[in-house]
């Protein structure tokens, strides 16, 4: 059985990226584009004024938007879906028949939960930059800290959970969920205060006198990527939910049924 729903979450998670990729390419594509016009525009004056920039990296925008692109999104969305339909198959267990919660329910609840915790709250601690923003000798310790704070909002949701759990007999389950959910958002602030702040969006380009040769990265730029970033990542997230939920929710109506067919011929 479990391998079943394991591969009900491949295809999910294949659905999911593929979806996810469309939007992408459909919505983010021109906020990349307007990104690398910023770029070359700045890198062209650098040239012509004989300032070496080291704030920039140039990325071309085949690479923004090839196939290589959409391979990374498939395999991810793979990943991630059997990752989901693992999370599944241990919750279910617990949270599922027994307290009264559908297959469906459950799956698109998980979906929800892993998204606010896996991508929306390191999200606002580190959230993406478009092409132009960033710094080469800085990629690496962003990534490390970035991972730190998606960890790190795991594991306290983990112990959320856990708190939800114990307290749920002496408080009720929506009083022990909610005091579960206050000592996370109190914790995650803590951390977030606590890590590294990365700032690296380009501010004007000056010259050897100081006059301003070309504007710092557009605000709207950098505001409509995030945002298309975060469109991006719910659309794959739901769609996970969905699909899964839907492929799952027969597969294991199926199964009831058999069982309940069983048990009558018996």
């Amino acid at each position: 059985m479990e391998k079943r729903l394991i591969a009900r979450g491949v295809l999910a998670g294949a659905m999911g990226a593929m979806l996810a990729f469309v939007f992408a390419r459909l919505v983010a594509e021109p906020v990349i584009g307007r990104a690398i016009e910023f770029e070359d525009g700045r890198t062209e004056v650098a040239h012509a004024q004989g300032v070496h920039d080291h704030g920039i990296e140039l990325f071309s925008r085949g690479v923004q938007a090839n196939a290589g692109l959409g391979f990374g999104v498939l395999v991810f969305g793979v990943a991630l879906g059997a990752l989901f339909a693992v999370s599944f198959c241990l919750i279910y267990g617990v949270y599922g028949p027994t307290k009264g919660v559908t297959a469906r329910a459950l799956s698109i609840r998980l979906a929800a939960g892993a998204f606010a915790v896996v991508y929306l709250v390191p999200f606002v601690k580190y959230p993406p930059n478009p092409p132009a923003v960033g710094r080469a000798d800085s990629i690496g310790s962003r990534t490390v800290w970035y991972l730190v704070m998606v960890l790190a909002s795991v594991v306290l949701a983990l112990g959320a959970l856990w708190l939800a759990g114990r307290l749920a007999a002496r408080l009720g389950a929506w009083n022990a969920g909610l005091t579960a959910v206050g000592a996370y958002v109190a914790v995650i602030a803590v951390v977030m205060v606590v890590l590294p702040t990365v700032s690296e969006t380009p501010g004007p380009l000056r010259d050897a006198s100081g006059v301003i040769i070309y504007r710092g990265f557009p605000a709207d730029v950098l505001y409509d990527f995030r945002l298309v970033s975060l469109g991006t990542q719910a659309v794959l997230w739901a769609t996970i939910g969905l699909v899964f939920g839907m492929l799952t929710g027969r597969l294991l109506g199926e199964r009831a049924d058999a069982g309940r067919a069983a048990s009558i011929a018996a």
